[in-house]
């Protein structure tokens, strides 16, 4: 049973959702169709990419991933159906792909079909479910279009260590406002160096002196700092709101200093 997964900036209040899920099993009846998520904040790539690249790969081999953030086509971002370590990906080619994968994908096809209706302001409907169904119906990646060479870049803001202190930025915020920063468990040891360290943020108005393992080791309502199943770095409030309490927005530097 094939299946495809949804991810857009939709939201649950209009039609789009249903609209999109009724096209795909009136031409795929077989389809499993997943919502990954529709709570992206609107036309935001960063985040789409951060949501993406922590799922994709729990779907087996041979899932369809359709991303509609920013789906509107133009010479500069063709629509594209990419094939990456054995998952399918459709979308447009806005710099999003290259945020999610680490690595050169195995096939990049710039989709090339004609609409079925004279609207064109809901392309993740009219091409990416028709790409979808078309592949899943039988036709192979080059029937859909022309070969496309590289994607088009999308660059983040790298975490960066400067004699004994390492920046990096809040580039995630979940539900429940746990921040996400963008420094990996593998560069803070590859800098630590069994060193002692302070991880501070808010503008050094709170710091933080050793990781946890779970939200749990530290008392309700204390604050914390672990790397979380994704790999990052998290800043929490064992069952509170780290965001809200402590003012942590996107793109907010934190700073980890290390000393002997």
């Amino acid at each position: 049973m094939p299946i495809i997964t949804l991810t857009s900036d939709w939201g649950l209040r209009d039609h789009y959702i249903a609209a999109s899920k009724g096209y795909l099993l009136s031409r795929c009846p077989d389809a499993r169709i997943i919502d990954i998520s529709h709570d992206i904040p609107v036309f935001d790539l960063k985040r789409a990419s951060f949501v993406i690249r922590n799922a994709y790969h729990y779907f087996p081999k041979g899932s369809i991933h359709i991303l509609a953030v920013l789906s509107e086509v133009s010479p500069e971002t063709p629509h594209v159906l990419i094939s990456y370590k054995g998952h399918y990906f459709i979308g447009a080619d806005n710099g999003i792909f290259s945020l999610i994968f680490d690595e050169e994908p195995d096939e990049i096809i710039e989709i090339d079909l004609i609409q079925e209706r004279d609207y064109f302001t809901f392309p993740s409907m009219d091409i990416f479910m028709q790409a979808a169904c078309l592949f899943l119906s039988g036709k192979k990646p080059e029937e859909l279009g022309d070969r496309k060479e590289k994607l088009n870049p999308c660059v983040l803001v790298k975490p960066v260590l400067s004699g004994n202190i390492l920046k990096g930025n809040i580039i995630y915020i979940d539900r429940y406002e746990n921040a996400v920063v963008n420094i990996s468990h593998e560069y803070f040891n590859q800098c630590r160096q069994n060193k002692k360290y302070s991880i501070q943020f808010s503008g050094g108005r709170y710091s933080i002196e050793r990781l946890s393992t779970s939200y749990h080791d530290v008392p309700d309502g204390e604050k914390l700092a672990l790397f979380g199943s994704h790999g990052f770095l998290e800043i929490a409030i064992n069952k509170g709101n780290a965001a809200s309490l402590m003012g942590l927005e996107y793109d907010d530097i934190v700073r980890v200093e290390f000393y002997s």
